[in-house]
């Protein structure tokens, strides 16, 4: 099994920035035919010129299913085949179930969930005659819940439960499956939360380690990166996150219930308000499209 990333065909999407730029960057440094898809065509033109003639890109929502089939299709076009997948487009809102957008809440769910689903079921046939591999980037909020993250929670326990069921059905194909589960990243996304929603940032203060610091994206990439290189199965951003795994039971059971009540009672009122006052819940990752009398985009 080929231990690096020379040659390989690979595709990310919501590639335009943040993580996915990153991936894209590093994995091209290595070696590997990159192929870019989102929803900002003058970044994933630049990106795609700053990684030269082997890289190609496409503008595509993950919400629009015959649109993303045609751009992974196009991707595997150019490149000659399909290696390896990184599914990374994604969105997050903020805001409590009963105060929430429901047009919101479904967005995120279409996103995280479906949007998800459509890259996976279009980028299977490519997969298939590679004996590709794939990664999933779920979240450490795959394993517990906060509240005021009530709909990104959900999207993200639910992309775990579909990566799993894929990795089940895609095995006698020869396809292999990962999850990627970042804790806070120092992405566009956190950093306009923390503008946006002072209770963010001192929620995330109140949190045990590795819930109460941020990774570089860097580092976070290079974890993804060595994830697809060796086809992992699980990829830990920063590791200790893999505590939250091991203790998923623990941290949703009557025993942990006293604290978890206190910590939601001292930072989700005033994430109400704020949230309420700033008039939108949404921040998107490139590779969805965005609403601009809403939202914007940010990863």
């Amino acid at each position: 099994m080929k231990r690096n990333l020379v040659g390989r065909k690979v595709i990310v999407t919501g590639a335009a920035r943040g993580i996915g730029e990153q991936v894209a960057r590093l994995a091209s440094a290595q070696g590997a035919r990159v192929a870019l898809i989102g929803l900002e065509p003058d970044r994933l033109r630049a990106l795609a010129d700053d990684l030269g003639p082997s890289a190609h890109w496409c503008e595509a929502d993950v919400r629009d299913s015959a649109a993303l089939q045609s751009a992974i299709d196009e991707c595997a076009g150019a490149m000659n085949g399909v290696d390896l997948v990184v599914a990374n487009a994604g969105v997050v809102a903020y805001g409590t179930v009963r105060h929430a957008d429901e047009t919101s809440f479904e967005r995120v769910m279409d996103v995280n969930v479906n949007g998800v689903f459509r890259t996976l079921k279009h980028a299977t046939p490519h997969l298939e005659r590679s004996r590709g591999h794939v990664l999933i980037v779920a979240s450490a909020l795959s394993f517990t819940a906060i509240g005021g993250m009530a709909s990104y929670g959900a999207s993200k326990a639910g992309v775990e439960s579909l990566a799993l069921a894929y990795r089940a059905e895609v095995a006698h194909l020869g396809i292999s499956v990962g999850l990627v589960h970042p804790s806070w990243i120092d992405t566009d996304l956190v950093r306009g939360a923390e503008v946006d929603i002072p209770s963010f940032r001192q929620m995330r203060k109140r949190l045990p380690y590795p819930g109460n610091v941020t990774t570089d994206v860097g580092r976070a990439a290079a974890a993804i990166v060595d994830g697809l290189a060796h086809r992992r199965s699980r990829v830990y951003v920063p590791r200790a996150v893999v505590v939250a795994n091991w203790a998923k039971a623990l941290l949703n059971s009557p025993l942990v219930w006293p604290w978890t009540r206190r910590f939601a009672a001292a930072t989700v009122p005033s994430l109400e308000t704020e949230v309420a006052a700033l008039g939108r819940s949404d921040q998107l990752v490139p590779g969805v499209q965005p609403q601009p009398t809403v939202d914007r985009e940010i990863s």
